[in-house]
């Protein structure tokens, strides 16, 4: 059985050494692959990655030619992969590599697809937990999920799901929408979170905000669905309250036009105003799903010395 593990390397040259040389120490025994995906990085992450790659004979790297985002560096990854399972873990040590196996003896003893890494407690900071949590609640109602199944960015995927997801082709992956696409064979296992050792967190209010505007448009029509159900009720309402006013002006009550004027031009415009807003988000995405734009673009590949030869 071979172990694959997938690492979107941003900014961590102070970390990528010793984490892969605790991968080598945690895994020792068993066939594994580490393959290193230099989102874009502008530190010195580049030269860690050519060191590790030419120190380790079963370390891929591959360097992208800009800042694509997590997701795509982690699409790539997934694609050069060639384990019968693949983890996904951080780049800064907050996921322990010795917690692998236990996602990969879960992922055998329940048959399972994916399998998930939860945590007794979190060492992110409270800004990340929050978006996490807001995350998992909206994933739990546009995807699916069972709501007790917490989407953690350290999972292990069956390779069967990995080449699966690996089809996606668009330029917003997201990686646990496009899990949820393939299977509901899904595990979870809790495992110890570690502070990060080094640098700061890219998690910031603006990827929080991309994130949900990708999982609200990219993997659910409901948002949709729900403005439509909100239009017919305004049309309803509107439809009864028509009548309601005239029968009310005709016994006499006093009903100044100009207040029911304001009210229902406040009314249809919100309600416009949102929905040509929604409209906008899934016109622009399908503008650039359907315009070519790539996931990630591939600068250099180094292969590791098993596959020099395939």
């Amino acid at each position: 059985m071979l172990i694959s593990v997938v690492i979107p390397v941003y900014n961590s040259e102070a970390t990528l050494g010793p984490l892969a040389e605790r991968l080598h120490q945690s895994l020792a025994g068993h066939a594994f692959e580490l393959v290193l995906v230099n989102d874009g990085s502008a530190d010195r992450s580049d030269a860690v990655c050519r060191s590790l790659a030419n120190r380790y004979s079963n370390v891929l790297y591959v360097q992208l030619r800009r800042n694509f985002g997590e997701f795509n560096a982690v699409l790539c990854g997934l694609r050069y992969a060639q384990g019968d399972y693949t983890v996904i873990i951080d780049d800064d040590f907050q996921n322990p590599p010795d917690e692998i196996l236990k996602l990969v003896e879960a992922a055998e003893r329940g048959g399972y697809d994916v399998v998930y890494s939860y945590y007794a407690r979190k060492e992110h900071h409270w800004f990340r937990n929050l978006g996490s949590r807001l995350t998992n609640a909206l994933a739990t109602y546009l995807l699916g999920k069972p709501r007790s199944l917490y989407l953690s960015s350290f999972k292990l995927i069956r390779r069967e799901v990995v080449q699966e997801i690996s089809r996606y082709s668009g330029p917003y992956p997201y990686i646990d929408g496009l899990l949820f696409r393939v299977t509901r064979n899904v595990g979870a296992v809790e495992v110890t979170h570690q502070k990060r050792q080094a640098g700061q967190s890219s998690y910031t209010v603006k990827k929080l905000i991309s994130l949900f505007i990708n999982v609200l448009v990219c993997y659910s029509p409901l948002p949709l669905r729900l403005f439509t159900v909100i239009g017919l009720l305004l049309f309803s309402l509107g439809f009864l309250a028509v009548p309601g006013l005239l029968i009310a002006r005709l016994a006499g009550a006093a009903i100044d036009g100009w207040l029911v004027v304001l009210a229902t031009m406040l009314l249809l415009t919100g309600f416009l105003g949102a929905f040509l807003g929604l409209m906008s988000e899934y016109l622009g995405k399908l503008f650039m799903a359907y315009s070519g734009q790539p996931p990630y673009v591939v600068k250099d590949v180094v292969l590791p010395e098993t596959r020099l030869h395939d």
